[in-house]
């Protein structure tokens, strides 16, 4: 039976389980509850009358008249005074005995004169005999009752000369519990209706808490989560509020060459990965994106966002990592193409403009001045390219030189190349797409911020050097210029002087690569009016 009930238990929807589970639990918890207080109730009650019954005992025992008609063995003055005392105090009886418990009065006259023994002997005993006051719980001759006895004294107040003892039927108390008990029941079936639903409650606020989701379907998506993490390349850490990992894939494992028999679960991530930031993370909530993180002789691109519960809470930190040098292979390929392609287009605009205004001049018959455009562009891009070769032969670097030089023609601008620049000794551990990008970024917002202050004519200054401990770069530009707020503020993700949607970033990312690169970068006023941007980039680095 049990087995059948505990099957059709386990069909049950978990939000049928909880309501059932938490209302047994609350009804057990009442019906304790009220069972304690009318047991509590009763024997209060039952305390309460045996100490009624006792005092009326010693009130009646202390009267001068009982006194003297004990001493006189005078029934006929102590059965209607017993009588009356019962009457006013609601008492059941009041018996009165001698000091040889034969009783004195008695509410049924046929039991005066005959012994006490009968009802409680011991007790009796215990009055006459050492002047003891007893509480009982008896079924006497008269029904169950709690009974109060105390000795009476003579005039002097030392001699026992008798008994009192005094009864209430415990009927008034059953009366009086059963009247709290239905009190109680009501309670206790208001506080179960109360259970019940706050139950409901509880149970529909879990359900939502888990998505609506049962036992078994969040175990189908853990196993699901399994999966998934370990069909990822990346590797993949999680940890929780108090810094210790919860979810990790093999991936991790692998790129951070940890012994695959480890176990990580429960572990704290500082154990693990010492110095990791995934714990400043969880402290300030702000997510980091491709940082750049050397562990042993290895470089990996990490990625870690914070958790954050609907609150807003952080309550855990996932990170996402990749060895940088599967990347690099990718991304060196990518910007060497961009790099060729900005080239080619920019020459391609440039020549195409001059093509077009050359054989303007020879339909109008201006050949000398056609040959003069011919030669100058011939010696003005030889000369460059000349000077380029010489002093900058890394062809990525000089690949993005040019670009940007035909850029700034096509744009109507000047690009100013320092004859004395010279970029040979570029050590083979810097990365060059991390040079182009900071080089690019910067050249690029030189000729825009140039063009909207000085418009067709503007120049930009390009000034390079490899001597010494550094890479130097200077590029001018005759922008409006940056106030001191501006120059703090103008790295920052998202801030830019133009109003378009989408920029802002540029900036932002040459400072991280200047930072990955262990070099410096600062903002002065340029000679040619606006901005000098410098650039420091040490040589010998690990990166």
């Amino acid at each position: 039976m049990l087995m059948v009930v505990s099957q059709r238990f386990k069909q049950l929807k978990l939000q049928s389980q909880m309501i059932i589970m938490l209302g047994a639990t609350a009804f057990l918890q009442t019906g304790l509850i009220g069972g304690f207080t009318v047991l509590y109730l009763s024997s209060a009650l039952e305390e309460q009358m045996g100490q009624r019954a006792l005092y009326i005992a010693k009130t009646v025992a202390a009267m001068p008249e009982i006194i003297r008609a004990v001493e006189q063995q005078d029934s006929q003055t102590l059965v209607p005074v017993a009588q009356r005392v019962a009457d006013e105090t609601q008492a059941w009886f009041v018996v009165i005995g001698d000091k040889n418990g034969i009783r004195l009065a008695h509410p049924t006259p046929d039991r005066v004169g005959k012994s006490m023994l009968d009802d409680d002997q011991d007790d009796n005993a215990q009055a006459l005999n050492y002047g003891h006051d007893m509480i009982v719980r008896a079924d006497g001759s008269l029904g169950a009752t709690m009974r109060g006895k105390t000795p009476i004294y003579d005039s002097s107040g030392e001699n026992i000369i008798g008994i009192v003892s005094v009864g209430l039927l415990l009927n008034t108390v059953f009366d009086t519990v059963a009247a709290y008990r239905n009190t109680i029941l009501a309670v206790i079936t208001l506080s179960l209706l109360l259970s019940v639903t706050i139950a409901i409650m509880f149970a529909r606020h879990f359900k939502q808490a888990i998505l609506g989701l049962e036992p078994v379907e969040i175990a189908h998506l853990y196993k699901e989560r399994d999966a998934t993490l370990e069909s990822i390349r990346e590797g993949i850490i999680a940890i929780d509020i108090n810094g210790k990992i919860t979810t990790f894939n093999r991936a991790a494992m692998s790129t951070l060459q940890l012994d695959p028999d480890s176990r990580l679960l429960g572990q704290p991530i500082s154990d693990v990965l010492p110095g990791s930031y995934m714990l400043e993370v969880l402290k300030t909530g702000i997510p980091q994106y491709d940082q750049e993180v050397r562990t042993g002789p290895l470089t990996l691109v990490v990625n870690r966002l914070p958790l954050l519960s609907a609150e807003g809470k952080v309550f855990g930190v996932v990170s996402s990592f990749r060895r940088k040098d599967e990347l690099d292979f990718v991304s060196a390929q990518l910007t060497r193409i961009q790099q060729y392609a900005e080239t080619l287009r920019s020459q391609a605009h440039e020549y195409s403009n001059k093509l077009h205004t050359i054989a303007g001049l020879i339909e109008i018959g201006a050949i000398e001045d056609a040959l003069k455009l011919i030669g100058q562009e011939t010696h003005d891009h030889q000369q460059l390219i000349q000077m380029l070769l010489e002093n900058v032969p890394d062809p990525v670097i000089a690949g993005c030189i040019l670009g940007k030089y035909n850029r700034a023609r096509e744009l109507g601008l000047i690009m100013e190349i320092d004859e004395n620049s010279r970029m040979v000794d570029v050590p083979a551990a810097i990365p060059r797409e991390k040079i182009v990008s900071i080089l690019g970024n910067i050249i690029d917002n030189a000729l825009e911020a140039t063009l909207r202050t000085y418009g067709n004519g503007g120049k930009i200054a390009l000034s390079m050097t490899d001597l010494g401990h550094d890479l130097v770069f200077e590029v001018e530009d005759q922008g409006p210029g940056l106030s001191d707020d501006q120059k703090q503020a103008i790295f920052e993700k998202g801030t830019s002087s133009k109003m378009e949607i989408g920029h802002g970033y540029g900036l932002h990312l040459v400072r991280q690569f200047v930072v990955q690169l262990h070099g410096t970068i600062s903002i002065e006023n340029a000679e040619i009016g606006g901005s000098r941007f410098c650039i420091y980039i040490p040589k010998h680095i690990q990166v």
